[in-house]
């Protein structure tokens, strides 16, 4: 969690990327493969899919950053959602893990005024790349994070009753208190 402070924009911004993304990462704590893969709601989402989707987006922008080795087809897109047999969940939270310490490194030592390309984003009309200044992405990415970790937070409840707060004590080691108690499976 990222406790109110006095930090510069760069700093707040990179602290609530992290707070979306320990979010995400702990949604699977717990899990099996077979559990991180079920899509009990009515839309086609499960936790696996979540955590790819987001190396997806975490690798777009090392990609638009110049970091060429993650360099993705478009098309990928698609397939950023559903993970194939191959990518199990540790599987899976292993490239998260990997990917997410460069994109972490990259934000913590971006000049917000950097400008890089974004997109295309056809489901909103565009179709073409447009620059955009670093300070966007990470605005962009807090908000596409936390619609993802709140996606999370609704299918691991409905899997086995887990909330986010429980998962993240867990995971982080917190002691229980009057709020939360750490989930146990």
């Amino acid at each position: 969690m990222y406790l109110p402070q006095i930090d510069d924009e760069r700093t707040t911004l990179c602290n609530y990327l992290d707070v979306q993304l320990d979010a995400i990462r702990a949604s699977a704590y717990g899990l099996d493969d077979e559990q991180a893969r079920r899509t009990p709601l009515r839309s086609a989402l499960s936790i696996s899919g979540i955590v790819k989707h987001i190396v997806y987006c975490m690798k777009q922008s090392l990609s638009g950053a110049g970091h060429h080795e993650h360099d993705q087809p478009f098309e990928a897109f698609a397939a950023s959602f559903t993970p194939t047999p191959e990518e199990t969940l540790d599987v899976l939270l292993g490239v998260f893990d990997d990917v997410r310490a460069q994109y972490t490194q990259m934000c913590r030592e971006g000049d917000v005024e950097t400008e890089l390309p974004v997109g295309p984003m056809p489901w909103f009309g565009m179709d073409e790349a447009r620059p955009a200044k670093l300070r966007y992405l990470y605005v962009h990415h807090v908000e596409e994070f936390a619609r993802h970790a709140g996606h999370a937070d609704i299918i691991r409840e409905e899997l086995d009753g887990a909330t986010a707060g429980e998962l993240l004590a867990a995971v982080e080691g917190w002691p229980a208190n009057d709020y939360i108690t750490p989930w146990r499976s």
